[in-house]
């Protein structure tokens, strides 16, 4: 059977055409969906438009000098960095705790790494609502628990009440960070598999030279799963700068009680579709992006010394 070779430069615009077929509708949509939209808000930031009728009209800095002057949007700044430093640690912690307890050989393993992986994939809203009734304070289980324990009438009686979770200002970000944690089988996924890439003879070596578990830990663990546990911050901090659903779902934009959970993409959506201010919503997006982004280099910085690379000299743990 006689091959047909084509000429050189035929071949290589046939090969381009295919090429262009397949990637293109992704180079559509990027344009389209997310480049897009990109530039228009930045646009619409230095605007004032409030996207139902008429056309945006130009203001220069002003949304973000109204911004600025505005204690709400400080407050849901506050707030959404008071719920990273407490949720974004305690998710690391847990999920690597838990994935170097199901990295061992015990029964029914698989069982359990899908059981406490479930409720990662669980919607956001049915989980809301679930701890909804359970931090209930006249009749949740956490408080049931607290009473029976410790209450004035409990088995150990110290006299302590369950506090009013969702609906107190000092109990409300710790009740959400409460909710974060309940996916944190996701992070376990994670760090079992980089707990499994560490090489074996790292240990052997550590035992020969009679370093304990705890040492094998700090000083093997630690710093080969070190770029994995930069990932996870990284994604964590980002993430929890965008809470938006489970604030939604328990006090509906309204940031109750007393501003303590208006996070701040929620206090960007009550903007944006309630008080139909597009303009300012978009220059909020952008102030989150400028906030995200110093964190990210910030910590991609301190990641020079902390983070250990085995294909590279420098990073040490």
């Amino acid at each position: 059977m006689a091959v047909r070779i084509l000429p050189q430069g035929t071949a290589a615009r046939r090969e381009m055409a295919w090429f262009w077929f397949f990637v293109g509708p992704w180079v559509f949509g990027f344009f389209v969906f997310t480049l897009g939209p990109i530039l228009a808000s930045a646009y619409l930031s230095f605007t004032r438009y409030n996207g139902l009728r008429g056309n945006p009209r130009w203001i220069g800095f002003d949304n973000y000098t109204n911004l600025m002057d505005n204690p709400i949007f400080w407050k849901s700044l506050q707030v959404s960095a008071y719920y990273t430093v407490l949720s974004v640690p305690l998710g690391i912690f847990f999920s690597l705790m838990l994935a170097l307890t199901l990295n061992q050989r015990v029964p029914f393993l698989g069982v359990f790494r899908t059981l406490f992986y479930l409720p990662s994939i669980m919607p956001a809203v049915a989980a809301t609502l679930l701890f909804v009734w359970l931090l209930n304070p006249q009749f949740g289980i956490l408080n049931y628990f607290i009473r029976t324990l410790i209450g004035p009438e409990g088995l150990i009686p110290l006299g302590v009440n369950g506090p009013n979770w969702l609906q107190d200002q000092r109990w409300v970000i710790p009740s959400f960070t409460l909710i974060s944690l309940w996916g944190f089988g996701g992070g376990m996924l994670i760090y079992l598999s980089a707990l499994q890439g560490v090489p074996t003879h790292l240990y052997e070596a550590a035992t020969i030279d009679g370093a304990g578990y705890i040492k094998r830990f700090w000083h093997v663990t630690l710093p080969m799963i070190s770029p994995v546990i930069l990932f996870t911050t990284i994604t964590g901090v980002i993430g929890s700068f965008q809470v938006f659903t489970q604030a939604w779902v328990i006090n509906g934009g309204t940031g109750a009680p007393n501003y303590q959970s208006m996070f701040y993409v929620l206090y960007l959506f009550v903007n944006a579709f309630r008080r139909n201010r597009m303009g300012v919503a978009a220059a909020q997006a952008w102030v989150l992006f400028l906030v995200v982004l110093v964190l990210t280099v910030f910590f991609l910085w301190a990641s020079r010394r902390f983070v250990y690379y085995e294909s590279e000299s420098g990073g040490r743990f």
